[in-house]
């Protein structure tokens, strides 16, 4: 596939400031420096090379045939489509709900950036892009057995289900509200700064439909951000089994290993790598398990036209639904779902203009030289893929090892999903955190957008990070400072 040209004068200009044969050829003359030339691409050919503006995580895979930008802006219109209730004469609209949290895709993922929390000072605006995960400990035997054969990952809240939805139809009560508080936790870091940590607190209020089970577990989560998951789901199965380590055999302190799930489409167990826990086997079902328990569409993987209504919620059920014969018998049918799929699998990644900045690269290595890299492995080379042409053969920068890891007691949600525990969470992709702000000034990070900052987020790491995080405390400012830069490069 061949490059823009913005993208082969970017690639050029990095290679004459590192010192290149030629002018027009950009080889480098070592492996760190083709490394550097890389790395600037974080999504190879994919990546867009405009990486300003707040619409930077809009745009299709730089590769892309002018043939099929037609399906993109399809996807795109399809993700921010705003459903209704149903019946309406929009057939191919309505269905929304009858419990939800957002009306669109991109309510929660506002231009494909990170989401951020609720707003403690402002509890009224709803928690526009996060929400909270429910469930219980088995209480069967059939359950605990289907639990342990990976059929299942959670056992949801007898009466609240596997998400609390604060939105509703009308005519039907939502399920309440969710309210934030934060305590303070002050960090003295080395050369006098110190650092105050948000350690938050989530309650559930004005519960419409009774108690909560005894045992219920609640996960905060915030929306993730889009770019490159095509290019994640293209990273081959036996390369991140060849990464985990869930023994720690080699003595590191780092233990990763692959969280197996179910794929639904498949009937069978495969490794996970979508979601703030590795939760989901594939795009196609995380967007289809988003469409179903964010919005209530009923989808080929999800059929259930009521949405997340449990059986404790009559009125909820007995809410007229959007299915219908013409359409498969479902509100967002395999057309939508595919197109949908096309547009989230090719969001590209944009492109590092500063990769090759003097207090980047110092920081880069200070990432590598603290362990950072144990966990955010930095880059992959595709294989060669005709299904997916636009990620087939790339070289990508994402700085994930799509692994779980226990990060501690800090981080912990106690709250298992599928083989992860409460205490474990998979690395998140770093390509675009340096983007966030600038997508959304309210993005915040870490699974539930506690951390105000990038250097909040890394203070919070513990468990396997907590060497990492303790060596990040003890280095001098000025070596901090490029630390962040080279994460805000990315």
């Amino acid at each position: 596939m061949k490059r823009p040209a913005s993208i082969l004068c970017q690639t050029a200009t990095i290679g004459l400031v590192l010192g290149t044969l030629g002018t027009t050829t950009a080889i480098p003359t070592s492996a760190f420096a083709q490394d550097l030339a890389s790395s600037a691409l974080p999504g190879g050919d994919t990546t867009w090379p405009d990486p300003v503006g707040r619409n930077v995580f809009t745009h299709y895979s730089a590769n892309m045939t002018f043939e099929k930008r037609l399906d993109f802006k399809l996807g795109e219109a399809l993700f921010q489509r705003l459903w209704v209730t149903a019946p309406t004469r929009t057939k191919t609209a309505d269905g929304l709900g009858p419990l939800f949290n957002s009306r669109a895709c991109n309510g929660c993922h506002i231009r494909n950036g990170r989401g951020h929390p609720i707003d403690e000072n402002a509890p009224d605006e709803g928690a526009t892009s996060m929400l909270l995960r429910l469930s219980i400990p088995p209480q069967t035997v059939d359950q605990l057995r289907d639990h342990l054969d990976g059929k299942i990952a959670t056992i949801p809240d007898p009466v609240y289900g596997g998400q609390f939805q604060d939105f509703s139809i009308p005519g039907i009560h939502a399920e309440g509200r969710v309210k934030v508080t934060y305590q303070n936790i002050d960090i003295d870091l080395a050369g006098g700064e110190t650092i105050t940590l948000q350690q938050p607190d989530y309650q559930m209020t004005d519960i419409a439909y009774g108690p909560l089970h005894p045992d219920v577990m609640v996960s905060p989560r915030i929306a993730p951000p889009m770019i490159g998951l095509g290019l994640l789901e293209a990273i081959p199965d036996d390369v991140l089994l060849a990464k985990a380590d869930p023994q720690d055999t080699d003595g590191d302190g780092i233990s990763g290993r692959v969280n197996h799930v179910w794929d639904i489409a498949k009937g069978q167990l495969a490794i996970g790598r979508f979601g703030w826990k590795a939760g989901m086997p594939s795009l196609d079902q995380q967007n289809q398990n988003a469409f179903q328990f964010d919005i209530g569409l009923s989808t080929p993987l999800y059929p259930n036209g009521s949405g997340d209504c449990t059986d404790a919620q009559t009125a909820c059920l007995a809410a007229p639904n959007g299915n219908d014969p013409e359409f498969e018998n479902l509100e967002a049918h395999s057309q939508i779902t595919d197109l949908v799929l096309y547009y989230t699998r090719n969001l590209a990644p944009p492109a590092r203009p500063d990769a090759n900045a003097p207090d980047v690269i110092a920081g880069q290595k200070i990432f590598n030289g603290i362990g950072c890299a144990s966990c955010h492995t930095p880059s992959y080379q595709l294989p060669e893929r005709l299904d997916m042409i636009e990620q087939s053969g790339q070289v990508i920068w994402p700085y994930s090892d799509l692994l779980l890891h226990d990060m501690g007691e800090g981080l912990a949600d106690h709250r298992p999903e599928a083989q992860a525990s409460g205490r474990e969470w998979r690395t998140p992709p770093l390509w675009g955190i340096g983007r966030a702000k600038q997508v959304d000034h309210r993005a915040q990070f870490l699974h539930d957008g506690r951390a105000r900052t990038i250097l909040e987020a890394i203070l919070w790491h513990g468990g396997e990070a907590e060497t990492s995080r303790n060596a990040v405390t003890m280095l001098p400012p000025s070596e901090r400072r490029e630390l962040l830069a080279f994460l805000k490069s990315l």
